[in-house]
């Protein structure tokens, strides 16, 4: 099976169910960040170090997937095809973890900078491509074709990642790295 058709060379694509679009529509352009995402994750697993945090990326990777695939479908398809849709489940399930890990954690006094591990480092990539892809997803939302749930999961998962970062660098034994603000001080 070839992996190329040549239907996008002039700058279309299908969305799944069948609509043709611009490779820059609202759409493409939110599930393309979110694939970035994905990659972003895939990377983080691979320098990870615990098994349960590639337990919990493995899940967040199976969960970003399947809000891209709600993007990319049709209405009709997100009506029929989707059962793995994101939930308020979903949500609540990062803020646990997220309030689990903060416990964990020395309080915030001060900004922190991407850094301190490699696994720390990445997270806050993923955070970044997070953030873009929730821009994104605003752009759809504004044309009323978005779950209200979709936005507070992405927003809520860059959160997560935050956290994940700082959790790794506590597994690794790093230490978060401190803004030293404008005066650099």
């Amino acid at each position: 099976m070839k992996i190329y058709t040549g239907f996008g060379d002039k700058g279309s694509t299908s969305l799944w169910g069948g609509e043709v679009v611009k490779k820059n529509d609202p759409r493409v352009n939110a599930y393309g960040a979110l694939d970035e995402l994905n990659s972003a994750v895939g990377l983080l697993r691979s320098i990870n170090t615990t098994a349960e945090i590639d337990t919990v990326l493995k899940i967040r990777q199976n969960e970003i997937f399947n809000l891209s695939s709600e993007i990319a479908a049709s209405a009709k398809k997100q009506e029929i095809e989707l059962p793995n849709k994101i939930t308020h489940k979903h949500i609540q399930t990062l803020e646990s973890e997220m309030d689990s890990w903060a416990e964990e954690l020395p309080p915030l006094k001060k900004f922190i900078l991407p850094g301190g591990s490699m696994a720390a480092a990445q997270a806050q990539v993923a955070r970044t491509v997070c953030r873009r892809a929730e821009r994104e997803m605003i752009g759809i939302n504004d044309t009323g074709k978005l779950r209200a749930v979709c936005l507070i999961y992405i927003n809520r998962l860059s959160d997560w990642f935050f956290l994940l970062a700082r959790k790794c660098n506590q597994i690794e034994g790093a230490t978060d790295v401190h803004w030293e603000g404008l005066s650099g001080k």
